[in-house]
């Protein structure tokens, strides 16, 4: 159990149609931990990460971030949405913005920053992703692994108490994908709370507390990765892996 809880859900249940995507879900994410939520396609990972931060609902069973439960709609869902940062496949940045002022938005439209105020912040993140230099060009400038660093820097601007990631390396070319670990990783050893959906299993080795193995809507597994990757206990994850370890 974690020690000091940030996020608990309880008997999470979710249908997409005939299909019961989350299946009496129970998850505990402690305060700076990072659990990496791995599985096969389909097995409801993405739609455990959204509804987190309700961009799913759910039919049944309760979630609690900080010991509230989500709020419905209106101010507390863009409050929440502030407090829970998500980073997704695509980076879903304004290409009309300059990439500070996409950086900028949600501080000043959601925390009430003053714009300069909320520019200074916004530099300071973009030099955490390394991308100082860039902070007045547009995304379309930018490769895919710097617009990715880019949405993290968007999502750490809001101070969030835990940040989602959805599968935030997939739509990447490989040469990219570990400048955006690189950061991730970064995160992780900073003790941001982090639940990340990934293909990625150097990541899941080496910056997670835990890796929550997913199949068919179930938690099939929850383990330390060292355990996990070396002794997996259910036939589910031992198959998982024998394909994925193999290329």
């Amino acid at each position: 159990m974690a020690v000091d809880p940030l996020i608990e859900l309880r008997d999470v249940n979710k249908h997409f149609g005939e299909l019961h995507v989350l299946q009496d879900i129970h998850l505990t994410v402690g305060r700076g931990e990072v659990v990496v939520v791995i599985g096969p396609s389909g097995s409801g990972k993405s739609t455990l990460c959204r509804a987190i931060n309700r961009l799913e609902t759910v039919e049944s069973g309760s979630i609690t971030i900080d010991g509230r439960p989500l709020p419905a709609e209106g101010k507390g869902l863009a409050q929440l949405r502030a407090e829970v940062g998500m980073v997704f496949q695509s980076f879903n940045l304004f290409a009309h913005k300059t990439v500070v002022d996409n950086v900028s938005l949600a501080q000043v439209k959601v925390r009430k920053r003053k714009k300069d105020e909320a520019d200074r912040r916004s530099r300071e993140l973009l030099e955490r992703v390394g991308l100082a230099a860039h902070a007045d060009k547009f995304p379309a400038q930018l490769s895919g692994g710097q617009q990715q660093r880019v949405a993290i820097a968007r999502a750490l601007a809001m101070d969030p108490k835990a940040l989602l990631f959805d599968e935030p390396t997939s739509a990447l070319d490989p040469e990219m994908i570990n400048e955006v670990l690189e950061v991730m990783q970064q995160l992780a050893r900073d003790g941001m709370t982090m639940i990340v959906v990934t293909h990625e299993m150097g990541f899941a080795r080496s910056a997670a507390n835990r890796v929550v193995f997913m199949a068919d809507g179930c938690i099939v597994e929850d383990r330390v990765p060292e355990d996990f990757f070396t002794s997996p206990s259910s036939d589910r994850a031992k198959d998982f892996l024998s394909k994925i370890l193999k290329h």
